[in-house]
């Protein structure tokens, strides 16, 4: 017998095989997520998942690990959350702390299978963008919307332009679209009250201002790498890339690290699915510290994703019951037509730049979108294919 779909443990099952197969950063995977969770098992509605990504893209830490946090709570409650999280952080984490362990065995992956993986990342975006647009964008106020919210954030690419842009988005559409009375919302089931949100909340600010003052008071190293990880996983907003010059900051300038064994992680972060924020495990495994590797890489995950914990549960519960307001039901219109475009964006710059270079590598990427949207093919068995076809491209 296979275990209810809203089960901890049938959660943690289904984001394990998305921790595995989930190649090409943020942006794809919530591509992944949205074929898994609102085309294939109907978990929730297209505008929904929109509503979800809008308020992870709205706080700080790993966008796509938050989505993932955010599904997993509202079907199977904390378990569900934390079987999410470990399912689709497990792979990468523990790949990576192996290769800590033994960074002889660097650069075995051929660069075809990479370029492979990088190329079926454009195909999984792309099948996002065109789903996310059909849905979200039907008029033409939205469709210019969605073109406007991906050329600023393509012009303007700081830290701050896209929660700007879902802002100005979300403040167009409060003036400019109308509100349809009719309209049915899906309900949200957040399984988290105003109470619990509002003490996650609390622990969270507690923790970002007390850690710092915690690591002063008493000398521990463990003690500093939980309060160093923490304040990074808590202050990165755009989560992925963002966070290296923070974990470089925090490793290499400190000491911890050398610059050739931090670069090393991060291309092998590069070559494993799952989240960016996983080069923590690495970080940690690879540091020499009086406690085993595998304890202080742990540690240093822990860390890092414990914020976006307390920030998905603390937001959620308000976020679940404003959605529902008529005013902000036609803010998340706007908003919901710029996320289309911010995945738009993306779709270009990284994914399309870093992985299209040849003509070939444009023709696979197309056959893996064909395979994906017309062929209704399992993203993961595209994912080995295009990887298959990229080392035969390769030799």
């Amino acid at each position: 017998m296979f275990p209810a779909d809203n089960s901890p443990w049938s959660v943690f099952l289904i984001f394990l095989r998305l921790g595995l197969t989930s190649f090409g950063g943020p942006v794809a995977h919530l591509g992944y997520f949205r074929d898994e969770f609102v085309v294939r098992r109907r978990w929730l509605s297209e505008r929904s998942y929109a509503d979800v990504v809008a308020l992870c893209q709205f706080l700080p830490g790993p966008a796509s690990s938050q989505v993932g946090l955010a599904l997993g709570l509202s079907r199977a409650g904390y378990g569900g959350a934390l079987a999410a999280w470990i399912g689709f952080t497990l792979p990468s984490a523990a790949a990576l702390m192996l290769f800590a362990s033994s960074l002889t065995y660097y650069g075995n992956l051929g660069s075809g299978v990479l370029q492979g993986l990088k190329i079926v990342a454009v195909a999984v975006v792309a099948q996002a963008v065109w789903g996310m647009a059909r849905t979200l964008c039907p008029d033409r106020l939205r469709v210019t919307l969605m073109g406007i919210s991906a050329a600023a954030v393509l012009m303007l690419p700081f830290i701050w332009s896209q929660p700007l842009v879902l802002l100005m988005a979300g403040l167009i559409g409060v003036l400019l679209i109308k509100p349809d009375i009719e309209e049915q919302q899906d309900d949200l089931p957040t399984r988290v009250s105003r109470r619990t949100g509002s003490w996650a909340l609390t622990v969270f600010f507690a923790l970002l201002i007390g850690l710092p003052l915690l690591a002063a008071l008493i000398p521990s190293q463990m003690l500093i790498l939980v309060d160093s990880f923490y304040r990074v996983g808590s202050l990165v907003f755009g989560g992925g890339h963002v966070v290296l010059p923070l974990l470089q900051a925090e490793t290499v300038q400190a000491g911890l690290l050398d610059t050739d064994t931090f670069l090393a992680g991060y291309g092998a972060t590069q070559a494993v699915p799952g989240p960016l924020f996983t080069f923590a495990a690495f970080l940690g495994t690879a540091m020499e510290t009086a406690a085993p590797a595998w304890i202080t890489g742990l540690i240093c995950l822990v860390a890092i994703f414990l914020p976006s914990f307390l920030l998905v549960i603390g937001a959620l519960p308000f976020w679940a019951q404003l959605r529902h307001n008529l005013r902000t039901r036609v803010a998340l219109a706007g908003v919901n037509a710029a996320v289309v475009g911010i995945l738009l964006a993306a779709l270009y710059q990284p994914v399309w730049t870093s992985a299209i270079k040849a003509p070939q590598d444009a023709a696979l990427a197309l056959a893996a979108l064909i395979a994906l949207i017309f062929w209704k093919v399992p993203p993961w068995l595209v994912v080995i294919a295009t990887a298959a076809f990229g080392w035969l491209l390769s030799v």
